[in-house]
């Protein structure tokens, strides 16, 4: 089965869906790396998603007698806070466990709005070509001359501080990747037999480019989307850490190591865990892109 009638089964309720689903899984499992990281974020999902009946207190609540108070296990510390406290006393678990919310939430969004506009893109400068591909590329060339967080900053900049604005400024900076992706996918697949049937037999140009060529360019973008999905957490808690990003008291990882960042000689918990949260987050997400990976792509299945 090719890559591309797996990823079509796998999309649409076709007899071959569960044995496409089982390939699939059988070459994503051969990466241990993978599973792991597979059940590493799984296991950050959930805590997100019960984070008010996992966390002991509320994210911004203050204790004015705990003020960077140790984790449980050093000298000083207490089991009422098993990570210890930030400097106005909010216990440090509490912000992690409500931190990665906005950082999912950050991923999820970013990856969503880079997706739906590199597709468009990509698919009217592949399909088109011409005036439209030279005017699409030459602006997608001209986002990627600059590195992406500085022209993150000069967006946030531009459209001022916050959680919002933060997720456009990255989602703009990594659209040109998914928009260079489709479009050499889309040059790839136009010219194949199946697409000039559907021509032929009286296809529209909508239909062709989104219901024709368009699943078959899907393996790529699930990959990349997931790489650019760790992309959009670190940018973000790089924004937060310079102060553009997530606002205080919002309890983001990069907002965290912000606030937190003149205690590191005294208080190593309280940039240690918001860091470590950021790490084990990007390397999970990263090692499911490599599954994903040698999953979908044919010639790097392992046998």
């Amino acid at each position: 089965m090719s890559q591309s009638t797996e990823i079509t089964s796998m999309a649409s309720g076709s007899p071959d869906r569960l044995t496409g689903l089982r390939t699939f899984w059988h070459y994503f499992s051969v990466n241990r790396g993978a599973v792991i990281g597979l059940f590493v974020f799984t296991l950050l999902v959930l805590a997100a998603l019960f984070a008010p009946l996992l966390a002991p207190y509320a994210p911004d609540i203050q204790d004015k007698t705990a003020f960077l108070r140790p984790p449980a296990w050093q000298a000083g510390g207490s089991a009422q806070y098993l990570l210890g406290t930030d400097p106005v006393g909010r216990d440090i678990l509490s912000r992690l466990l409500y931190g990665a919310r906005f950082s999912l939430l950050i991923g999820a969004v970013v990856v969503t709005l880079a997706l739906t506009g590199g597709i468009t893109l990509g698919l009217l400068a592949g399909y088109f070509r011409g005036w439209v591909d030279v005017a699409i590329m030459r602006i997608m060339d001209l986002i990627l001359a600059f590195p992406s967080l500085l022209l993150a900053l000069v967006l946030v900049t531009i459209l001022g501080p916050g959680l919002f604005n933060a997720m456009l400024a990255i989602a703009l900076v990594l659209q040109p990747h998914f928009a260079r992706l489709v479009r050499a996918a889309v040059m790839a697949e136009k010219s194949r037999e199946y697409v000039v049937a559907a021509k032929v037999a009286g296809a529209g140009h909508l239909r062709l480019m989104l219901a024709t060529i368009l699943p078959n360019c899907l393996a790529p973008l699930i990959v990349q989307g997931t790489l650019s999905f760790s992309n959009a957490i670190l940018e973000a808690a790089a924004l937060g850490f310079l102060g553009l990003g997530a606002q205080p008291p919002t309890p983001e990882w990069g907002t965290m190591l912000a606030s937190a960042r003149e205690f590191i000689l005294r208080a190593w918990w309280v940039v240690t865990f918001p860091g470590l949260a950021i790490l084990i987050t990007v390397l999970a997400i990263n090692l499911i892109g490599d599954g994903l990976r040698d999953a979908l792509d044919p010639k790097l299945r392992r046998s």
